[in-house]
């Protein structure tokens, strides 16, 4: 498929490029559909780009399409999103593809791994760069059609009972971290847990956990984190620009008329562009917040960055040796995130050090 008329579809401009008059949009069947997310309700946010989806449907197609959505837990568990749409229990989900890693570790590169590309660069990469292509060809085999639907920017390095004052202070901390940012973390000494976003604030109040990331200041305010854990680190080396994915059950997706297919891939590229401007305009108010509170607001020691810079090295070389997809798509990752560097150092990176340096 070439990787430009592939794209023709995937924008705001989708139901146009299609040719598609509104008539004869709305002249389509009724559709019905169930969506599954791996987030609690009380992130609106995250939880709220599953609503946005289904509101965009609604106003494209005058109210044929529409979608009922669910938090997780109340359908499936967060962490059998995957498994739910595969099988066809629903039609749709949205998760962090990294959630699904036990499947396949490739999966990862559709969302972000350790030390990983930016926003910037994973939606330049997806839309321009060929990479949404790539996962649509690998989810294929799983029975999947996937949209890329919002990305988070560089996530909070977590919150903390202790300082961490160097690399010796992981050892044998109990935090809530999964997918490959635990990975690294055990290879750093830390002991990390998967728990669901619906558990983890029990699990801190009880020191079943020492630590926990989730998302951003403003998810994690709301989570209330920082009452018990006080110390917030940054930046989080493991999430440097997660991708949420929206999955869709390919014969769900093939039932639908090509005006319907259009209307959802223009209703999921208006949620991506949502997501990423909702968590920079609240995070500075968030953030003032946490810091009135008691905040310790803290900057991640170099020594645990370079450390969990080269285990990340290690591990992904690993990867490469078992896991032919890995071995494929990473590559192909990385030389992106390299060429997009080159230009940034010049562009963003520069521009806002000095914008930095003279606004705070």
């Amino acid at each position: 498929m070439e990787r430009r008329n592939f794209m023709r579809g995937a924008g705001l401009a989708g139901i146009l490029a299609a040719g598609v008059a509104p008539s004869v949009v709305m002249a389509q069947q009724n559709v019905r559909w169930r969506l599954v997310c791996a987030y609690p309700r009380s992130t609106d946010v995250a939880f709220g780009a599953g609503e946005t989806l289904a509101a965009n449907l609604r106003k494209l197609t005058s109210g044929r399409f529409e979608i009922q959505v669910f938090a997780g837990g109340e359908i499936v568990p967060p962490f059998s999103v995957f498994d739910a749409v595969q099988q066809g229990t629903v039609e749709a989900g949205h998760a962090m593809p990294y959630y699904f890693i036990g499947k396949n570790e490739a999966f990862a590169l559709d969302c972000i791994i350790p030390f990983g590309m930016n926003s910037r660069m994973m939606t330049a990469w997806m839309y321009d760069g060929g990479g949404w292509q790539i996962f649509r060809e690998l989810y294929a085999r799983y029975d999947v059609v996937n949209f890329p639907f919002g990305t988070t920017g560089t996530q909070w390095g977590g919150w903390y009972r202790k300082e961490i004052r160097s690399l010796e202070d992981l050892k044998g901390l109990k935090m809530r971290i999964g997918n490959m940012g635990g990975q690294i973390l055990a290879r750093l000494g830390g002991l990390p847990q998967a728990i669901p976003g619906g558990e983890i604030y029990q699990a801190l109040e009880k020191g079943t956990i020492d630590a926990v990331e989730w998302t951003h200041p403003y998810d994690d305010y709301k989570m209330g984190f920082h009452r018990i854990a006080p110390y917030g680190y940054y930046p989080a080396w493991w999430e440097g620009g997660g991708q949420n994915t929206l999955f869709v059950n390919r014969k769900a997706y093939e039932a639908l008329s090509p005006e319907y297919q259009a209307a959802l891939a223009s209703a999921a590229s208006d949620v991506h562009i949502r997501l990423s401007s909702q968590f920079d305009a609240r995070n500075p108010e968030s953030l003032r917040k946490l810091l009135a509170e008691g905040a310790k607001i803290r900057r991640m020691p170099k020594d645990v960055m370079d450390a969990a810079y080269k285990a990340s090295q290690e591990y992904f070389a690993e990867l490469s040796a078992r896991n032919e997809d890995w071995r494929r798509i990473y590559p192909i990752y990385e030389k992106f995130m390299k060429d997009a560097y080159a230009w940034f150092r010049l562009s963003e990176i520069s521009y806002d050090q000095y914008m930095a340096s003279v606004t705070g």
